[in-house]
């Protein structure tokens, strides 16, 4: 859980670090979509105050 949360809000490395490849591909699809996910926030507020 403490992997994930850092993983989602950080854009650093976190402290703990995935061993296996699914997990490092886990954490990269993880971090897309965290990532995606903020944008399509701001975009929709930029879009509410046209």
């Amino acid at each position: 859980m403490y992997l994930s949360f850092t993983n989602a809000v950080a854009f650093s490395p976190a402290d703990v670090m995935p061993l296996s490849r699914w997990a490092k591909m886990t954490m990269a699809v993880q971090s897309g979509v965290s990532l995606a996910m903020g944008a399509l926030v701001i975009v929709r507020a930029v879009n509410i105050l046209r």
